[in-house]
């Protein structure tokens, strides 16, 4: 019988070129530097997998639970950790990509899953934007864009502030823009096919590699814009918003002032703690929790409560 307890992760953090210090100026976390662009905070991706600080699988990797300890997350029915949680911090402009399905990863990347994925805005400079889709109307128009470096042409920008939400389906062309600090729930997938970097050089002078005809066998052309009604539910002391229900996940905001009591009948919720402090207690044992803190409930952790200030982005498959 396994303990009825939350799964505390360890976050494992990526030098990026377009990274910077977001991470621990506003999370605390010790980071690799002042190139520090993502932090793998739920993961179980050989490139990244997070490591359990609590309880009897401390030091385990999560992907070792999710292979040896089924019954944790419902004996959910995936070879591989479905989910992955990241907060990135686009310090500058991230590159212009587009990620590939399920079927055409599958196929090309050594069956690696494709990438679906959504941001959530926990910070961004005044006036930030990012890309979200592109203007070609077929095929042979995006090819010819490309082709001919019209990116302002062809690229569709979108004004963004915190508390935004973004559903980025895979196919979409996309990037986080200069002043961005997102929370991005995903597949759990590493793959991306980069259109255009701005011509950057890394510290050796190399430009970073393209993959324009993967990128051109997989963007959905015409663009289409993600179709997201949030669902916002009200009691006395939390508001939960509904940011998507689809096929490879689910992803909620729980904003918590004052105690609030859930029941869980999933295989398994992600949860990050994005704002303020407060106790998560199961079976009267009590944990802190505060920003920058992310667990995992387990499938045998039937009823809970949070007490404190808190704002957290949720999610399971």
């Amino acid at each position: 019988m396994s303990l009825s307890i939350p799964l505390f992760l360890k976050p494992v953090f990526k030098e990026r070129i377009w990274g910077g210090s977001a991470l621990k100026d506003q999370f605390g976390y010790s980071i690799l530097s002042n190139k520090t662009g993502e932090c793998w905070a739920i993961s179980a991706h050989p490139n990244g997998p997070s490591i359990i600080e609590n309880g009897p699988y401390k030091g385990k990797t999560l992907s070792e639970l999710w292979g040896n300890q089924p019954e944790l997350f419902g004996h959910y029915d995936s070879e591989k950790f479905p989910l992955l949680t990241k907060i990135l911090d686009a310090n500058s402009d991230l590159s212009v990509q587009v990620h590939p399905d399920d079927v055409y990863a599958g196929k090309y990347e050594n069956g690696e899953l494709g990438k679906t994925e959504c941001w959530y805005i926990i910070d961004c400079k005044e006036n930030a934007e990012l890309v979200y889709g592109h203007h070609a109307k077929s095929k042979e128009e995006f090819a010819e864009l490309i082709k001919e470096g019209k990116w302002n042409k062809l690229l569709q920008k979108v004004s963004i502030k915190p508390g935004d939400f973004f559903y980025v389906p895979s196919g979409t062309i996309h990037a986080l823009c200069e002043g961005t600090l997102v929370l991005e729930t995903q597949q759990s997938s590493d793959t991306t096919y980069r259109v255009y970097d701005y011509d950057r050089t890394d510290e050796t002078g190399k430009k970073r590699e393209l993959h324009l005809q993967k990128a051109m066998d997989v963007s959905t052309v015409p663009h289409e814009d993600a179709d997201t009604q949030f669902e916002i539910t009200k009691s006395n002391a939390s508001v939960i918003t509904t940011f998507v229900k689809e096929n490879y996940f689910t992803v909620y905001k729980w904003e918590i002032n004052g105690r609030t009591d859930f029941s869980q009948e999933l295989p398994f919720q992600l949860v990050s703690v994005i704002k303020g402090e407060g106790i998560l207690t199961i079976n009267n044992e009590m944990y802190p929790i505060n920003k920058g803190t992310h667990f995992i409930l387990p499938s045998n952790v039937k009823q809970f409560s949070i007490d404190g200030d808190v704002t957290a982005i949720v999610s399971h498959p």
